[in-house]
């Protein structure tokens, strides 16, 4: 028998890879006359169905709104995020769509109402699309923009819609994303910041999401002088989120995870310990280890993994059979956790409805349970590039490769496998510049 929410979300979704939404994808390569430049292509990568991408030639996008901007793309990246769009986990995707959330260029043209900007000046986008006139926009919530996601699903499972977000699916507004050589931001007065010329790309670019969204983690969450701090997931989130935990004062900071990436936060992060859920003794689980390190267990507990990873076999086959969208496994072990009284922040993706959720937990022993949400990227964005010049941070820490944009496809792949060491990934184009000192090298895969 179907569940609830299985039976909820086949209502909303339709059927197959293709489902039809009411919202256009304003891409180029969809509709040439009205979105497209009528003699330039451009390389993108695009989504072609469930697990697979692959790189396309299309039409350059063109100004269609007056605050519009065009970006040549000088560098992207591969967020955890992208492997979602690229297993088919995030709804109302449709092929041919252009990937890519965070990016940064050079302006190339613009529209007349696009104030304070000017062609050739260097500036990062931020991953959500705000209007920058609505309630949120006027809080700087750029992520809750009210006016720049028109999606009805959305609404209806939410009981509110995020922003547009340039390259993830229709779901979030049908934006033609930034793995791609040139792009269109809407309202690119607003969701533009000038990069200045002591931070270089492989610097500037994170602030489109990783950085502003390890930050948004931390302090969402609570962060405070004296706290012990559990994250789970060693990824690029996971690792800002130590420093930002650091920085914020806690005394310990604990990083959970079953992979090489936990040598990769030894060597980058001394101060943090860890814990491999994955050779832990028969009988020990992450909850029992950490309530070992720790008396009562962390004070605070981040989330920086997403739902969409089942440990056990019971999650596995509800996922399979459509009977749950996101598993509440990492979310339980981080409730049982924590002291009574402490705080779970959840950044990870989680798209839709999960089953065996320990409420008892959480109301009986008083826990703070915080959707972090997608972080308001131009609440801190300008903070985060102060941190970036006077050294405060460094984003290339997580960086491990660089790699050329007609490979993009095959970084992918790589990516999702954890082949190579890989963990951040600069992306250059025919726009570049020369890499920064510590970029790491190009990697070439095809040649």
């Amino acid at each position: 028998m179907m569940s609830q929410a299985a039976a909820k979300l086949e209502q909303y979704l339709g059927h197959g890879d293709n489902a039809i939404t009411e919202q256009d994808v304003t891409n180029p390569a969809r509709n040439r006359e009205k979105y497209g430049d009528p003699t330039e292509n451009m390389q993108a990568l695009v989504w072609m169905g469930k697990n697979k991408v692959e790189m396309t030639t299309c039409p350059k996008p063109k100004v269609i709104e007056d605050r519009d901007v065009i970006l040549k793309i000088t560098g992207s990246t591969v967020c955890g995020s992208d492997l979602h769009l690229l297993h088919g986990t995030v709804i109302e995707l449709e092929k041919g769509d252009i990937l890519g959330h965070e990016f940064c260029g050079i302006v190339d043209s613009m529209g007349p109402g696009a104030k304070n900007l000017k062609k050739g000046d260097r500036v990062v986008a931020s991953f959500q699309i705000a209007c920058g006139d609505c309630m949120y926009c006027k809080q700087k919530l750029s992520s809750q923009c009210e006016r720049t996601n028109s999606n009805t699903i959305e609404n209806a499972m939410y009981g509110g819609r995020t922003a547009g977000m340039f390259g993830y699916s229709h779901f979030t507004g049908g934006f033609a994303g930034g793995q791609a050589e040139y792009t269109r931001v809407p309202f690119g007065d607003v969701n533009l910041l000038k990069l200045p010329d002591d931070v270089p790309d492989e610097k500037g670019l994170y602030l489109s999401d990783v950085v502003s969204t390890s930050w948004n983690c931390v302090v969402d969450t609570g962060v405070k002088e004296g706290d012990v701090v559990a994250i789970w997931g060693a990824g690029p989130i996971g690792q800002m989120c130590v420093d930002f935990s650091f920085l914020n004062g806690a005394s310990r900071v604990i990083v959970i995870d079953s992979n090489w990436r936990l040598d990769f936060v030894k060597e980058k992060y001394p101060k943090a310990e860890t814990i491999n859920f994955s050779q832990l003794p028969r009988g020990t689980t992450v909850v029992s280890r950490l309530k070992e390190m720790v008396h009562g267990g962390p004070d605070v507990a981040l989330e920086c993994v997403a739902g969409e990873y089942p440990k056990g076999w019971a999650h596995y086959f509800e996922m399979m059979s459509g009977a749950e969208t996101d598993t509440s496994e990492i979310i339980n072990e981080m409730i049982e956790s924590v002291k009574s009284y402490g705080r779970c922040g959840i950044t990870g993706v989680y798209v839709g409805y999960t089953n065996h959720f320990n409420i008892g937990s959480l109301m009986e022993r008083g826990i703070r349970l915080i959707g972090n949400g997608q972080a308001p990227v131009h609440l801190y964005w300008e903070k985060l590039l102060k941190m970036i010049q006077d050294g405060t941070i460094d984003p290339l820490k997580m960086v491990t490769h660089r790699v050329s944009m007609d490979e993009l496809d095959t970084v992918y792949y790589k990516f999702e496998k954890k082949e190579d060491g890989m963990q951040k990934v600069f992306v250059e184009t025919k726009f570049s510049a020369p890499p920064c000192a510590g970029s790491p090298p190009l990697t070439r895969y095809n040649k």
